[in-house]
Parts: C-alpha cells; structure tokens; sequence
C-alpha cells in the first residue's frame, strides 16, 4: 500500500478530533483517525507506516513512546503535515557522527573521564511543554478553574525556567511561542475564576512572549482573546483599540480565519456599545471572510479549528442580545447551536445569554429556569464567570417577581454563603 493510495484531503487535518489531537501531539489518535477515514485494518495501518502490527498496536493503546524521529516518519508516510505540530525539519543529525560519539562516550568511561552533560533544551522541549497546555485545556471544560490554577501557573513558571536555560539557542523562539501558549490559558482560568487583575497580567505575558517569539499570528490572537476578555468585564471601548492593534499586527492580508475571528470578537464590541450600524458591518466583514476561509485547506496556527458559519453565528446572537434584538438573537442561538453543543462550562455562559434574549422577548418563565441551569452550572463547575452573568442577568430584568424568580433568587444567594 503506498502513501497516494491511502492520501487524504486537505479538510481531514481541520476536523476538530484530528485538529485537537496535532495540537496536542496526540499521535495515537490521529493515527486512530487516519485508520478511520481510509477503511483500513490495524495491518494496513501497519503496511502504510512501515511497522509490525504489534508495535503499532502499542501506539494505538498508549502502550509504546514515540520519540520525535520516529513521529517525523510517521508523518511522512502518512501524509500529516508536520507543520501543525510544530516540529522542525529534521537538523544535521549524520548517523556516522552518532556512531563516533557512541564510541567516544565508551571510552571516555574506560578512562574515567566525566561525560559531557546532555544539552538541558532539545527540538523535543517545546512540543512536550506544548502537550501539557494541550492536557490542561482539555480538563478545562469540564474542571473548576481553581482546581486547574495552580498547575497552569506552575506550567507557566517551568516554562520560564527552562527558556531561561535555553538563552540564545536556536530552540528558544520555540520555546517563548510554548510560552505564549501556557500564559494564555492561566489568563483564561483566572478569567473563568473572575480574578481580572491576574489574567490581565497573563495575557500581557502571552502577548509579550508571542511578539518575542516573532509569531505575528499567535501575537495577534492573544491580543483579540484579551479583547474579548474586555468586553466581558464591560469595557468595549479598549477591546476595540485591542482590536485595530491585533489587525496591524497581522498587516494588510490577514489570513481568512483570523479575519472572521477579529470581525466577529469586533461585531460584540460595537453591540456592547450600542453601535447598531458598525456592528452590522462587522458581522457582514465576518461573513465574507467566512466564505472565503471555507477555500482554505486548514485554519492557521494558532485557530486549531476552522471559523464555520454556525461559530459566526454564535458571535451574532451575542451581538443580538447587546442590541436588544430578541427574536433574532433567538434564532441566531438556534443556528449555531444546531451545528454543534459546547462544552459543560460554555453551555452555562450562552444559558445567561439566552436567557436575557428569552426575557427581552417576554418570556421571562423560560428565562430564568435557563439562567437557573446555568447557576447550577457555574457552582458545580466553581466557576465564577458563569455566577457573574447570572447575577447580571437578574440586574437587568424589572419584571414581576413570581415564583421561578424567587427560586433563582434563593440559588443565587446561596452562592454568597
């Protein structure tokens, strides 16, 4: 079985089970995938990478390491490209320089003389860092932010260290973008904490490490995810400078995703201000890059996923409700959420969104037995961002006090005891 016969498309590499797993280095599971998609057997799979049956079957169930080469190989004889989980080419690694070395280590311990020490820093530094932010983020969804902290500031911390160590090597740009990584996910999980003077601190960090790291892309994703944590805590006005620096850090012909993404994030500044007209211009900018990142094989580093038209549409109904619009938030929630469900933690924020378009609507029965999941949601998940919009949400409703708004009242006071 050759490489052509069992090739894939472009798209394969941006469907978010394939995308997580290159993000997080996760071999296994792509391989698992790429089995999948071509109908293979263990023992094709098996021909196509060049191994026996049994060593890949130990890949397959986690049982057997890879090390950097032998996930190189992998790559190319799959077809997987290397580029999205940021390895480099392969250096000047002569094999009869090995050999000489193998030899010099022999008999430097037959004479008693100290061995060099191995170099601290490696190609396989980065990437393993870059897997632990990958297993930090998927706990994520489903894990209270205070139980995550303390490790996400550790990984930070470590990651420090060891670019310390790595001085002006060539892996340290590699390192500073990992650092870049780590720093913007302690910024999330404080944000989710609503501890907004430590994730202003992280996300300066990440922006500060990506700019160092020349990584103009993850420079300007950090700086429109610090946006969009402004605007969250009610400040749009700064979120829309944030906005104008992240599109000059990306210069004239951004690529289409990160277009889509700023558009969007922009739309919900400009509705939070109450700006209809430029929120709908910014909607219909997010819409033409929509279309235009649908002719693209793969998102860009750092978008792990692509910015579809039921993402967009999330983006709208959020702008809907801060424009009043109810019916189509309503329907805008609908269509985004028909594509696909969130996470545990993220299903609770739209609740409190769908709720303030329910009550805006009228229909203030179904829109706080939403915002009550949510509430329920937020405690059981120790997430304080999820608690805030809940309490925002019963600020901003003036209507009769029945029975289910006693009911909300009753849990949400009990989250201060």
């Amino acid at each position: 079985m050759t490489q052509t016969e069992g090739s894939l498309p472009p798209q394969f590499w941006s469907a978010p089970v394939v995308a997580a797993a290159l993000a997080a280095c996760d071999i296994p599971t792509v391989l698992i995938e790429v089995r999948r998609a071509n109908g293979w057997t263990q023992d094709q799979l098996a021909e196509a990478v060049g191994y026996s049956q049994s060593w890949v079957s130990k890949v397959l169930r986690h049982r057997q390491p890879l090390t950097v080469d032998q996930v190189r190989e992998l790559s190319s004889r799959i077809g997987i490209p290397i580029h999205l989980l940021r390895f480099g080419a392969r250096g000047d690694d002569d094999p009869t320089k090995r050999r000489d070395f193998g030899k010099a280590v022999a008999l430097t311990a037959l004479t008693a003389v100290p061995l060099p020490k191995r170099a601290e820093v490696d190609e396989t530094t980065a990437p393993t860092l870059t897997s632990i932010t990958g297993a930090q983020r998927r706990l994520e969804s489903t894990t209270p932010a205070r139980e995550l902290a303390r490790g996400a500031v550790a990984h930070v911390d470590l990651t420090n260290r060891i670019l310390n160590r790595a001085g002006h090597s060539g892996f340290a740009g590699d390192l500073r973008a990992v650092m870049s990584e780590a720093a913007g996910f302690a910024a999330w999980v404080h944000a989710d904490m609503h501890d907004t003077g430590t994730s202003r601190t992280y996300y300066r960090l990440a922006i500060d490490s990506a700019r160092h790291a020349e990584h103009t892309l993850l420079t300007a994703y950090m700086i429109g995810s610090l946006a969009a944590f402004e605007i969250d805590t009610d400040d749009p006005t700064l979120a829309l400078g944030l906005l104008a620096q992240a599109r000059r850090e990306l210069g004239e012909r951004p690529p289409a995703t990160a277009r889509a993404w700023l558009s969007s994030i922009e739309a919900l500044a400009h509705a939070s201000s109450h700006d209809d007209s430029s929120a709908v211009a910014a909607l219909r900018d997010a819409e033409s890059a929509v279309l235009a990142s649908e002719r693209a094989s793969t998102p860009p580093w750092p978008w792990v996923f692509p910015f579809d038209h039921a993402k967009l549409a999330g983006y709208r109904a959020l702008a809907m409700v801060r424009l009043g619009r109810a019916d189509e938030a309503v329907a805008a929630f609908a269509e985004s959420l028909s594509s696909a469900q969130p996470a545990v933690k993220q299903r609770g924020v739209l609740m409190t969104e769908i709720a303030t378009a329910k009550s805006m609507a009228g229909h203030h029965d179904e829109a706080f037995h939403l915002a009550t999941n949510a509430l329920t949601l937020g405690v059981t998940y120790g997430s304080e961002r999820i608690i805030q919009r809940a309490r925002r949400f019963r600020r901003a409703y003036n209507g009769p006090t029945n029975a289910t708004v006693r009911t909300f009242d009753e849990r949400l006071r009990a989250t201060l005891l």
